[in-house]
C-alpha cells in the first residue's frame, strides 16, 4: 500500500493516445511495479480499490496498467475533458490503498546491461518516465551510449520513424535527462 504518499506528491500527466476513445495518464509513481494488467470489467478487479473506482466512472470500458502509466479506454460517451477530470479524481483519492505489486511478476524482456553509472541512472529514468508511453503505442528505446555530452538513442517498433517520436518525445526525453541528472548540456540523438 501507499499510505505514506499524499494526494499532493502524486504528479499525473493526462496524455492522448493514438485510440480517440482513450486517454493515457503517466504518473511519478507505479501504477503496476512488475508486468502489465488490463481489465475490462468491475469483478475482475474488485481487490484494487483504485482500478474497482475508475470503472465507476461512465462510459469506462478498459484499464490497462503498466508501470506509471494507466490508459483508460470509454465508449465515447464522455468527452477527454470529462474523463480526464474524473480520472485525476480517483487517482488521487485511492492512490494511497493501490498496491502496485498485485499479481503475479512477469517477466520483462532484458535490455543489454550497461556498467557505466551515468547510463544507468539514464535508464533508470526511462524506465520511470518515458518508456511506459513508448511501450504503450507499441514502441521503446534502446540506449547506445553517451559521448561527449550526446545520447545516443534508437527508437524501436511503432516509435521507429514516427513523428513524433522525432519531434515532441525527443524533446521531453531531453528535457526530463538534463532535469533530473543536472546535465544542463545533454543533446539527446535518435540513430
Amino acid at each position: 500500500m501507499n499510505t505514506a504518499i499524499s494526494s499532493a506528491d502524486l504528479l499525473i500527466r493526462t496524455l492522448p493516445t493514438p485510440n480517440p476513445n482513450a486517454l493515457k495518464f503517466v504518473m511519478n509513481q507505479a501504477f503496476k511495479s512488475e508486468g502489465k494488467a488490463t481489465f475490462t470489467d468491475i469483478k475482475a478487479c474488485e481487490h484494487l480499490p483504485m482500478v474497482r473506482d475508475l470503472f465507476h466512472i461512465e462510459g469506462v470500458t478498459q484499464i490497462h496498467l503498466f508501470q506509471n502509466t494507466l490508459t483508460v479506454t470509454h465508449d465515447g460517451t464522455v468527452t477527454d475533458d470529462q474523463l480526464a477530470e474524473s480520472v485525476d479524481a480517483v487517482i488521487r483519492s485511492r492512490y494511497a490503498v493501490h498496491d502496485p505489486e498485485f499479481g503475479e511478476a512477469e517477466l520483462v524482456k532484458a535490455r543489454p546491461a550497461h556498467t557505466d553509472p551515468t547510463l544507468i541512472e539514464i535508464e533508470a529514468i526511462l524506465d520511470r518516465t518515458i518508456r511506459p508511453g513508448l511501450q504503450a503505442d507499441g514502441g521503446d528505446i534502446e540506449v547506445l551510449e553517451l559521448k561527449d555530452n550526446q545520447l545516443s538513442i534508437v527508437y524501436q517498433g511503432a516509435c521507429g520513424g514516427c513523428p513524433s517520436s522525432m519531434m515532441g518525445t525527443l524533446d521531453a526525453i531531453q528535457g526530463i535527462i538534463r532535469n533530473e541528472m543536472n546535465l544542463p548540456d545533454l543533446i539527446v540523438s535518435p540513430v
